[in-house]
């Protein structure tokens, strides 16, 4: 397993969930993940094998020995079967602060959605609040996922802004809604 020379602790855990640095192993069920649901990410055109290989040799590959990295990637783990991966993104270690990435596995979005993005953000929040001791994490989404807003509050994230009309979406202005939690 890769790990990351940032992190005193590799692997996040709770109950049968996990998340460990991001595994090669899982490169292309990602790639046919985003594929799959690039209509909510910020993502242009379908990923290929080459642009995926690509990726993980040349940004991925060089996070790991990073003092400070803009983004930490992980495998989300039900047991040890990927069954989703994300990570904190756009970091900003100055103000310590960073961006919530997250997307599972597309078969399990329908019936499980809200549960695996709370698992996800119970994880994710041990790294980001007491490994980093980062004082806020934040998600920023399209509005067109309202069951993710849903997990978000019950999670204890706060709806902090509405950026109106600001991403062009299937040939039409779409709100950006920011949700975040502040490390108290």
């Amino acid at each position: 397993m890769a790990t990351y020379k940032v992190l005193n602790r590799q692997v996040f855990s709770f109950g049968s969930y996990s998340i460990v640095p991001i595994r090669t192993e899982d490169k292309y069920t990602i790639m046919k993940w985003r594929n799959e649901q690039i209509y909510h990410l910020r993502q242009n055109r379908p990923l290929t094998k080459e642009d995926q290989d690509g990726y993980y040799e040349n940004v991925v590959a060089k996070l790991y020995s990073q003092e400070y990295p803009n983004q930490i990637l992980f495998s989300y783990l039900e047991d040890r079967k990927c069954v989703g991966y994300g990570g904190l993104v756009h970091i900003n270690w100055i103000d310590k602060n960073a961006e919530i990435s997250f997307i599972m596995d597309t078969a399990l979005e329908k019936e499980f959605f809200e549960f695996h993005w709370k698992n996800y953000l119970k994880l994710i929040e041990k790294l980001a609040f007491e490994e980093f001791k980062f004082h806020k994490i934040f998600t920023y989404a399209f509005d067109i996922r309202p069951r993710l807003y849903r997990a978000l509050i019950e999670s204890g994230f706060d709806k902090e802004a509405t950026l109106k009309d600001h991403c062009l979406f299937e040939g039409k202005y779409i709100d950006v809604v920011i949700h975040s939690k502040i490390h108290n």
